[in-house]
């Protein structure tokens, strides 16, 4: 018998994952180097998912280290825990484990940033004050070393009570060893002491919790005297009385306001301790920091970021015009194929145009969503989104949003489902959501084939001056949009959503080059987002407008058709005889779809349009485009018999002919301009509201954003119909 050996393998070597033994909360300011030290630690061992009942985000990943795993949780950036944003809220309640369904971490993963130690110790020193172990990663190191700081780890450490301090660049991996060998201890550690900066108040909070008869967090009982109006201070008055608890923060802060004393101890600290622990080098200032300089005075900040926000319009329209196209190709030739290899009928009907039409109008939307989130998440990693964000907050005020908005709004130029995903960046909740209801009303590219046919068909090709008649128009839709968006965010921050103007400070990050690993995270992460969430709503509304065209079918016409086709092919050959099997084959089309249950319901609902100058063909097409309006060309040209692939000008001589019963014609010009206007302001798209649904987390507000922008645009093309035609 051979003789046999045994060989030993680190379990390391052949990928084995250990069990997760313990969770970490990392946490910091934003733009501090989280997220990109989050993605290099878990890499693509991390999960995308909202916690229960917000609409907040929850990133968590999985550390493999020699001996375990930890799970880290990737909390909201946040300056400080008393704030009245939900994610602030969230990142208290989720370290003190208050949130459902979240169990409460063993410690914490400080970020701190070295070139932002002032405003990254204030809020360190608050969470030291939970009393919870903590780990500080000092990020930027290598931007701190460029600009001539000089940090003393030791002496920080001392001044931080004996907290663990590990210097790391996250984008390159440099002291991530180090770091990941003290993850595994840090559960086991002792919270630190609380630094000294404000003894009054630690002795008043540890009196009041001695009080209570239901024992309280002493973080709860902290805020509750620091912010007397937050959701802390409700627990702690019903316990020890309102006045009880006013007497106590008077003794504490007299008459100044509560956050003014606290900023004021606490930053009294955090000098003392920079004083000690960091120096700053004389260096002569390059010429990279002076351009950058200049660049960050208001006239070249705003050359600037038009010229980026071009850039970026040019490049969801540009670059992805080529990539869409190829879907839609091989969408096309994928449905050509199926037909070729199945007969006629309702199965080759519904994989063709229903199941592949309805995969192809979800994929489609693919490369603006990654062309656009490629550039706000470069553009976020670089630091230069809240540069952009910080100068146009006084524009955006005026209608009750914050520079926040700006993004979201001019994403919505090219797709309102990305726009509207973007929207997360804003920490208000009132002023997310009226960004959200405004950002349908830009004109994306969905709209602009309606509006270069009907354009085309109707308003004349005339030069106004300098200008283009057909252009000015197309430029009056994208400035209706504007002005029908912005109206109403300036009418919900008055009613529904009315509220203080949404809080705008943050401190201006370094610029810095992304990193490539984080980058294609979070662009992966977008994608599948979107994949999941809208593109399943995208793909059931595309079925069911299949099936609303093609049921019932008429026997009568097939057999029509059939002896039609009989008829010309003994009489005809070659390209005369294509042309007119074409014409048999639209017409026979557009009567299939006019006996339809789509076509019926076009019929049904015409008097509802009539007011608007509407036939039934046209409220059929309408319609058919509430799902999504990207159907409504195909659908006008089935219904005219022209095909549903045909050319537009094709289309176009059809449209000009089109007349009601007794001879009048369909599309005059007050008509044509009133469908603009209801196209302008109409939200057709399911994959929108089904966006709006997921991150209000309430079928509330994609009801109400679709009811108002319906009767909105109805309402203006009844009065360009009516006034249109008696002038």
């Amino acid at each position: 018998m051979a003789e046999t050996s045994t060989i030993y393998v680190p379990v390391e070597k052949i990928g084995i994952r250990r069990r997760v033994s313990t969770t970490l909360a990392i946490i910091g300011n934003p733009n501090s180097g989280k997220s990109t030290l989050f993605n290099r630690l878990t890499g693509l061992r991390q999960t995308t998912a909202n916690y229960p009942g917000v609409t907040v985000e929850k990133h968590s990943g999985t550390v493999q280290l020699e001996s375990s795993a930890i799970e880290l949780v990737d909390l909201p950036g946040i300056y400080c825990l008393g704030g009245h944003s939900a994610d602030e809220r969230i990142a208290v309640d989720v370290i003190l484990g208050r949130m459902a369904d979240t169990h409460a971490p063993s410690g914490l993963l400080m970020i701190l940033d070295a070139t932002q130690l002032y405003q990254g110790l204030y809020l360190l020193q608050q969470l030291m004050e939970m009393q919870v172990p903590i780990i500080v990663a000092l990020t930027m190191t290598d931007v701190a070393t460029a600009k001539g700081i000089d940090i003393s780890i030791e002496v920080l450490q001392r001044q931080l009570g004996g907290i663990q301090i590990f210097p790391v660049v996250a984008t390159t991996g440099r002291g991530l060893e180090a770091l990941k060998t003290a993850l595994e201890s840090v559960a086991e550690s002792a919270p630190p002491q609380v630094p000294e900066s404000w003894p009054e108040l630690s002795k008043t909070a540890d009196r009041l919790i001695q009080q209570t008869s239901t024992p309280m967090q002493r973080i709860d009982v902290i805020q509750a005297l620091l912010h007397p109006d937050s959701f802390h201070s409700k627990p702690l008055e019903q316990q020890l009385g309102s006045q009880f608890v006013t007497d106590s923060r008077y003794a504490l802060f007299g008459v100044e306001p509560p956050q003014a004393v606290e900023a004021r101890h606490r930053y009294q600290w955090v000098r003392t301790v920079l004083g000690e622990v960091q120096r700053q080098a004389p260096m002569l200032e390059r010429f990279e920091a002076k351009t950058l300089r200049w660049l960050n005075r208001p006239w070249p900040a705003t050359v600037l970021f038009f010229a980026v926000m071009a850039l970026i319009f040019q490049a969801v329209f540009s670059w992805a015009t080529p990539m869409m196209n190829g879907i839609d190709a091989a969408a096309a030739t994928m449905s050509a194929w199926v037909a070729a290899h199945l007969p006629a009928g309702a199965i080759s009907s519904f994989i063709t145009d229903g199941v592949i039409a309805g995969v192809g109008s979800v994929v489609i939307f693919l490369p603006q969503i990654l062309i656009l989130f490629l550039f706000i998440i470069v553009l976020e990693d670089s630091g230069y989104l809240a540069r952009a964000a910080f100068l146009m907050d006084r524009v955006m005020r005026s209608v009750g949003l914050s520079g926040q908005s700006v993004i979201p709004m001019l994403s919505s130029f090219a797709c309102a489902v990305p726009a509207i995903m973007a929207a997360r960046v804003i920490s208000d909740r009132r002023a997310r959501i009226a960004t959200i209801l405004a950002a349908p009303f830009m004109t994306c590219s969905a709209r602009l084939p309606i509006y270069a046919l009907l354009i085309a068909a109707f308003v004349p090709d005339e030069s106004v001056g300098w200008l283009n008649l057909q252009g000015l128009v197309l430029l009056g839709l994208y400035l209706m949009g504007i002005l029908g968006g912005l109206t109403t965010a300036w009418l919900l921050k008055r009613t529904a959503l009315r509220g203080p103007k949404p809080d705008f400070a943050m401190a201006l990050p370094e610029f810095r080059w992304p990193n490539l690993q984080t980058v294609s995270i979070k662009l992966m992460d977008r994608v599948r987002i979107f994949l999941r969430r809208a593109g399943t709503i995208i793909f059931v509304v595309a079925i069911i407008v299949w099936a609303l065209a093609y049921f019932p079918r008429a026997g009568g016409i097939e057999t029509g058709m059939q002896n039609a086709v009989l008829q010309v092919e003994s009489t005809l050959t070659g390209a005369p005889l294509a042309e007119e099997l074409l014409r048999i084959e639209n017409e026979a089309a557009a009567a299939q779809l006019a006996q339809s249950f789509l076509g019926r319901a076009g019929k049904f609902i015409e008097p509802v349009f009539a007011p608007l100058g509407w036939d039934w063909r046209v409220s059929a097409a309408v319609i058919a485009g509430f799902p999504a309006r990207e159907v409504v060309v195909a659908v006008m040209g089935t219904i005219y018999a022209v095909g549903d692939k045909a050319e537009v000008t094709s289309l176009v001589d059809k449209l000009r002919s089109a007349t009601w019963p007794d001879g009048r014609p369909v599309f005059t010009l007050p008509m044509v301009l009133g469908l603009l206007l209801f196209y302008a302001w109409c939200l057709q798209c399911a994959a929108t509201l089904a966006v709006i649904r997921r991150e209000t987390n309430s079928w509330r507000w994609p009801i109400f954003a679709w009811t108002y922008m319906t009767v909105l645009g109805y309402t203006g093309a009844l009065l360009i119909y009516q006034i249109g035609s008696r002038l």
